[in-house]
């Protein structure tokens, strides 16, 4: 039976309480920090990691979104949080959505960021070959991987082609340990049945030139979500790193707007 460590998690600001979910592969300091000191200047943030990422131990066995779900709602339980808006980013997503329909009481409002209900062919696909890369332990091929699939062509075209090799470093060089067992988890992973009952404020942000997660994914989430926002902004999977003040402008302004 898989044994998930309690999440090491940030809690930062005063206020409503916001819960941050994030990626496979990532962290909150690789996901969110751009965006962070926005969050905290007006809500309680917590900010906790996976399993395999940050300071938060590997899992004993496979991770599941259920899981995870829990997992993150302890964090904000051992922060004092009784109520909170979850914030999630592609696997986050899952998490956010799943954690929403496990304590529906708890949750005040969502933001989905480059999300999924569930993986389709080219979601599968890519994520075998990331799963197969960090197995033969090639991170090189892998980085190599992230910078197609995850950024946005303007932005990766935008390099300087004697500073591709060093960005290519600096993405080998971030892979959590859990990027394979979180990878593992969006596989697995489907909220389809979640969505019709969710109840509140829901704001979903599509990447638009995301070929790792198509935008079509969050178009179904928010079609399938009752009342729910979407917005687009023009950047490969990764807004925080190609755009971080405009997905910051749009997360702060919907929980103005709803209070949140």
């Amino acid at each position: 039976m898989t044994q998930i460590p309690a999440l090491s998690a940030s809690v930062t600001g005063t206020g409503p309480g916001l819960l941050l979910a994030h990626g496979a592969g990532g962290s909150i300091e690789g996901n969110y920090a751009p965006i962070l000191p926005a969050l905290a200047a007006a809500h309680t943030v917590v900010a906790p990691d996976y399993p395999g990422s940050g300071a938060t131990p590997r899992a004993t066995g496979p991770l599941s979104v259920d899981a995870l779900a829990d997992a993150v709602v302890a964090a904000a339980d051992e922060a004092g949080l009784d109520t909170f808006t979850l914030i999630g980013y592609s696997l986050g997503t899952l998490v956010s959505v799943r954690a929403a329909a496990r304590h529906p009481e708890r949750v005040r409002g969502l933001v989905l960021t480059a999300g999924l209900a569930r993986p389709d062919n080219r979601a599968r696909a890519s994520l075998d070959l990331w799963q197969k890369l960090l197995a033969e332990g090639d991170l090189q091929a892998f980085a190599r991987f992230v910078a197609l699939s995850a950024f946005g062509e303007d932005f990766f075209n935008a390099v300087p082609q004697d500073e591709v090799g060093p960005f290519l470093d600096l993405i080998a060089a971030g892979v959590p340990a859990g990027a394979a067992d979180q990878a593992a988890a969006v596989l697995t992973g489907d909220t389809t049945g979640d969505l019709a009952g969710i109840s509140v404020p829901t704001l979903v942000i599509a990447p638009t030139q995301d070929t790792l997660v198509s935008p079509a994914h969050s178009r179904y989430l928010a079609d399938r979500i009752p009342g729910a926002e979407y917005a687009e902004i023009a950047t490969g999977h990764v807004p925080m790193a190609e755009r971080p003040e405009e997905w910051e402008k749009l997360i702060v302004s919907f929980l103005d707007r709803h209070g949140l």
